[in-house]
């Protein structure tokens, strides 16, 4: 049998067709793994808000703040406890981490103090950046300790920006990335404060 010569025109077909067979594949793939992952998802969220709030019994209703600057919203997940507000979960996040965008849950006590946070997502550089999961809430080190503080009494930036908080020892930019997203946190949610005082008030 006389071997085939090889011709552009077989080429672009050849190419063409595993092309088409890897896309099908990577769609099938997609589709099989894209419900896990979202449950996945939503599992950790479901344990990062029960990890950074005060005890309680129920959460109320999520709903979205949108971020000062036209940033991405805010999702806020007030806690009840006997009927009362105990505290709310917050996603937040930041654009600024050595490796980009960091998403973070953390906790707002009723009297207006980080109550806990967990990091849900991040590319930081391992056993540097990525140390912010535990830095900020080590007892043993006060200066670099967040939980019952707020940037009302405590400068929510690194000390080398004259601010009153550690950073990660040679992962400034994390640092200073993770305090963005509390910052950003604080910030959406005494605006939330203030019109629901508002509007109470009329």
């Amino acid at each position: 049998m006389a071997k085939r010569e090889s011709t552009f025109t077989n080429m672009v077909v050849t190419l063409l067709l595993v092309t088409g067979i890897a896309a099908t594949t990577l769609g099938y793939v997609y589709d099989l793994t894209k419900g896990p992952i979202a449950a996945a998802k939503l599992k950790a969220q479901q344990e990062a808000i029960k990890k950074v709030l005060p005890e309680f019994d129920e959460l109320g209703d999520s709903f979205k703040v949108p971020a000062e600057a036209g940033g991405d919203s805010l999702e806020f997940f007030p806690a009840l406890k006997g009927g009362e507000l105990v505290g709310t979960a917050i996603k937040t996040y930041t654009k600024k981490g050595f490796s980009g965008s960091i998403s973070i849950m953390a906790g707002i006590d009723k009297s207006g103090n980080f109550s806990g946070y967990e990091v849900l997502d991040h590319a930081e550089t391992p056993g540097l950046g990525s140390k912010m999961g535990v830095w900020f809430k080590n007892t043993e080190k006060p200066n670099q300790y967040i939980i019952g503080k707020n940037p009302k009494s405590s400068k929510f930036k690194v000390s080398k920006d004259g601010g009153d908080i550690d950073a990660i020892t040679a992962s400034t930019i994390t640092s200073r990335a993770f305090l963005d997203a509390l910052t950003r946190a604080y910030t959406s949610y005494e605006e939330k404060s203030d019109a629901t005082s508002g509007v109470s008030g009329n």
